[in-house]
Order: structure tokens, then C-alpha cells, then sequence
């Protein structure tokens, strides 16, 4: 297939430094592989997502020099390329995966449902789930499992059963060759909200998948995520897209760049007069 990556800019807050590094290593391969990029706005948080920060997202990312060939602003074959509008593609993955008796409703922790809706960081790994809703015996349990989320009055989140003793490897075409064992390193992980929204690791693979994204760009703390992603993939009976981590930016004493550090924002660096070509 022909080369195909794509930015996934979430608006809960300005772009910084670390974005576009990592967003420009998706452009410069995009580039080198005569390829296409689609800009796709990842705005499923709506308590976070403001279109104030989406329109900043689009004058920031111009301001630096990227340029996309599919996205919300131009259009595409795979619109519409905002998440917030992609619901019913989302729905119907969670139904096969119902279906098919991969995931379980599971009625525990706030915490573990909040961060779910976004990207995992490094040193923000969700613990190994306990198993407390987990049905015992086989896990094709999908009527069973269906029949409970109808009985119940109080809506519930869905959790992805992982192989538990299974290593999901993959190579990287950064970091090298991958491995990460299922119940060990991660466990069930949620991929519905009790409030009708998808996770991000379901809405990703989902949207890959369906943009015929080839290879998937991005920052070296989401290496854990692709090996929960890739056993969504063979879930849902799609075919994985090639993965390549960069390292993350960091500030003087090594901790990650984060949409706190305003001063390293691209929209503060562009106030002050910063030359894009000097920072790219």
C-alpha cells in the first residue's frame, strides 16, 4: 500500500515542542515515502477539547510548516477526521468485540476510567486490574456478558480481557524489536466508558484502521499501548499498521514536556518571535 502516516493532535491544550518534534518525524517520513499525511483531531475528551484550542492547533501547526493532505479542514476520503464525529465506527467495533466475547462489562474505578480516554504516559500506566469483574471460566462469555450490561440499570464500562501468559512482540522502527506479556506488564484494559464513550485505545485502533494509516508515529511512551492495541487489531480482524516511537522532549531535570509548560508552547515560542526553521 502507499505510504500513509497521520498527526493525532488532542486540543486540551496549546501544541509545544514535544508535539512537533515527534509531529515533524511523521511529516519527514510521510515525505520520504512519497506519501500521504492526514491530520486527525483526537477531541473525544469533551470536558477538555475547546475549539479555542483546535483553532490554535491549526494556526500553530501551519506557523511551524506542516502540511497535511487529508484532515477536518480539507476533507478526504475517510471523513470525517474528528473523533468527536467518528461515533458510529466506534460502536460498532465495541459490538463485535461483544459479539465475539472479547471484553466484559466492569463496574470498578473511576480512576481507571478517567485516564482511559487519553494516551498513557510513561509513569502513567494504569495498574494490573485485579480481575474484580472479570467472569471466571472461558472468556467467549459474550452472551452472558451482553445479557448483563441489558439487566443493568446502572450503565457500565467495558474491559478488554487480555491473554494472560501470551507476549505481544512487535518491531519498532526506532526502539527495535518490542515484547510485552499480557498480565504482566498490562491487564484488562478498559476501551468503553460507562458514559458512552470510547477509550482512546479502541478509538485509535479503530481510526488507523479505517484511514488505512500504514505507519503510526508517535512518542515512545505509548510502546506499552501499541502491545494492547495489537490484540485489538487481531480482535477486530484488522491488519496492524507499522509503529515507530520517538523519544520524548524533556525539560532541565528530564521530565517530560507537558501542555503546563506554556513557555515551550509553540504559541508562545511564535508570540516571542521564535524563527520555526531555527526550531525545526
Amino acid at each position: 500500500m502507499p505510504y500513509r502516516g497521520r498527526l493525532a493532535p488532542s486540543p486540551t491544550g496549546l501544541l509545544h515542542l514535544g508535539h512537533a518534534r515527534t509531529f515533524w518525524k511523521a511529516q519527514e517520513r510521510a515525505q520520504a515515502a512519497h506519501g500521504v499525511l492526514v491530520l486527525r483531531i483526537e477531541d473525544l475528551d469533551r470536558s477538555r477539547c475547546r475549539p479555542e484550542f483546535v483553532a490554535a492547533m491549526y494556526e500553530d501547526l501551519q506557523w511551524f510548516g506542516f502540511h497535511w493532505q487529508e484532515g477536518p479542514d480539507i476533507g478526504g476520503p475517510f471523513a470525517p477526521y474528528s473523533q468527536s464525529e467518528r461515533g458510529d465506527l466506534y460502536r460498532a467495533a465495541l459490538r463485535q468485540l461483544q459479539k465475539e466475547g472479547f471484553v466484559y462489562p466492569c463496574r470498578c474505578s473511576r480512576q481507571d476510567v478517567l485516564r482511559a480516554l487519553q494516551a498513557p504516559h510513561v509513569g502513567d500506566e494504569e495498574p494490573i486490574y485485579p480481575g474484580t469483574c472479570r467472569p471466571k471460566g472461558n472468556a467467549r462469555f459474550a452472551v452472558e456478558a451482553v445479557q448483563l450490561q441489558r439487566d443493568s440499570e446502572q450503565r457500565v464500562n467495558w474491559r478488554f480481557r487480555v491473554p494472560d501468559g501470551e507476549t505481544i512482540s512487535f518491531l519498532d522502527g526506532n526502539c527495535g524489536e518490542q515484547s510485552f506479556t499480557a498480565g504482566k506488564d498490562f491487564g484488562d484494559f478498559i476501551i468503553w466508558r460507562h458514559d458512552d464513550i470510547p477509550a482512546y485505545q479502541l478509538a485509535v485502533v479503530v481510526d488507523d484502521a479505517a484511514m488505512q494509516i500504514t505507519e503510526v508515529v508517535r512518542g515512545e511512551d505509548l510502546l506499552m499501548s501499541t502491545a494492547r492495541q495489537l490484540l485489538l487489531y487481531r480482535a477486530l480482524n484488522l491488519p496492524p499498521p507499522q509503529f515507530y516511537h520517538c523519544p520524548l522532549v524533556t525539560d532541565a531535570i528530564g521530565v517530560r514536556l507537558a501542555k503546563r509548560h506554556d513557555s515551550l508552547s509553540l504559541r508562545s515560542l511564535r508570540v516571542r518571535g521564535a524563527d520555526p526553521e531555527k526550531l525545526r
